[in-house]
């Protein structure tokens, strides 16, 4: 607004109405862009102090970890899949000490019958508004816990869509990342079934070496590598380059910590990241095959 009003303000001193009508304008021009600048260092939370992003990463990992015991207890009782699954999750974060007591923590009050998934949701959602991608991120990881044992029942859907609903993300976006975890998770499977078999070829003769190689093509199929994109068969080269780009910079492990993300769930936007590029290489490939 500032520059609205400066912009036209000098203009007219200088060329009265026509002078006044350039200035409003080029101020307009200066209020987007300064908002936009604004918005992408956090708005007015970009202006707290160290001490406030902490709490936020604090406020973040905790309630991630009794959201996903919550999530994991929806069927009445928590399954030893799902704390394998929570167990690998901390693993994967490197969780050690107290950090990896206080996620256990967090799960265990999660399935305490008097947790409340509306107001822990909801505070996250307060604690990062605008921090679309962030809080994107938090339900692909409730998503996760939810799949770990190869599906989603009935009663975990309908946490998940609640968890969606607290969070700001629509039922339309919700079933979009639904089913593209759900494609992440199959194309994982066909390239570690590749990979072994890579492994075990390792050593032979180089006609075998290149049976393997043939054997990943077949393996892992064009359109699951689309699905991990969100596209479906059809999709045009410019389609996936526009998917691929879009993905990455949601999932950008630096980018997401500077807007809260404890450091310690890198290793989850990382690996997010590999699986997008990972499809992104076998859609190239094929294409040039």
């Amino acid at each position: 607004m500032w520059g609205k009003l400066l912009g036209t303000g000098f203009g007219f001193l200088f060329g009265k109405w026509l002078g006044a009508i350039l200035g409003f304008y080029l101020g307009h021009l200066f209020d987007k862009s300064l908002r936009q600048d604004f918005d992408k260092v956090g708005g007015f939370q970009g202006f707290l102090n160290g001490d406030d992003l902490s709490e936020r990463q604090a406020l973040f990992f905790s309630s991630c970890f009794s959201v996903m015991g919550h999530i994991a207890k929806s069927n009445g009782r928590v399954s030893e899949v799902h704390i394998r699954a929570a167990t690998a999750f901390m693993d994967e974060m490197a969780l050690a000490g107290d950090d990896r007591r206080e996620a256990q923590h967090a799960f265990r009050a999660g399935k305490d019958a008097d947790f409340s998934i509306k107001d822990s949701v909801r505070e996250v959602r307060e604690a990062f508004a605008r921090r679309y991608d962030l809080l994107q991120l938090f339900l692909e990881i409730q998503i996760q816990m939810a799949f770990s044992d190869g599906h989603v029942s009935e009663q975990e859907q309908v946490l998940l869509r609640e968890v969606s609903k607290y969070l700001g993300i629509s039922q339309t976006q919700f079933s979009f990342l639904l089913k593209r975890y759900q494609a992440e998770f199959r194309f994982r499977q066909q390239r570690a079934q590749w990979q072994s078999l890579q492994r075990q070829s390792q050593g032979q003769q180089r006609q075998h070496r290149s049976s393997s190689g043939a054997t990943q093509q077949s393996m892992v199929s064009r359109n699951e590598a689309l699905a991990v994109l969100g596209l479906s068969d059809g999709a045009s080269d410019k389609d996936i380059k526009r998917a691929y780009r879009k993905l990455m910079a949601q999932h950008h492990p630096d980018k997401l910590v500077s807007q809260g993300l404890p450091q310690h769930m890198m290793e989850v936007a990382k690996r997010k990241s590999q699986s997008i590029q990972s499809a992104y290489e076998l859609l190239k490939q094929k294409r040039s095959s």
